[in-house]
């Protein structure tokens, strides 16, 4: 995944600079930027698709901890409640 993630923007946009660099002229400064747009816009997708899946966790540990409230009545990172001594439940 980290490929997808870093590196392939990482090439996209290199191989920008490149064509900047190597015709020094309209054309490929034209196209360079069109290719460290593409690299950007490559990782902006990732970046987007992360923050969203990152959303869907934290839902499903709040509902973890929902569950764990209905069935013990604390929240998870509380101290259970103290039992008045000399009686059982």
């Amino acid at each position: 995944m980290r490929i997808i993630r870093v590196w392939l923007p990482a090439a996209i946009i290199a191989a920008g600079l490149i064509l900047i660099i190597a015709r020094r002229d309209d054309i490929g400064a034209e196209g360079g930027a069109l290719l460290i747009s593409a690299g950007l816009s490559v990782w902006l997708l990732n970046w987007m698709y992360r923050i969203s899946v990152r959303g869907d966790r934290d839902r499903d540990a709040e509902d973890r901890a929902r569950e764990f409230y209905d069935r013990h009545g604390y929240w998870p990172d509380d101290e259970p409640p103290q039992r008045p001594k000399g009686r059982r439940p």
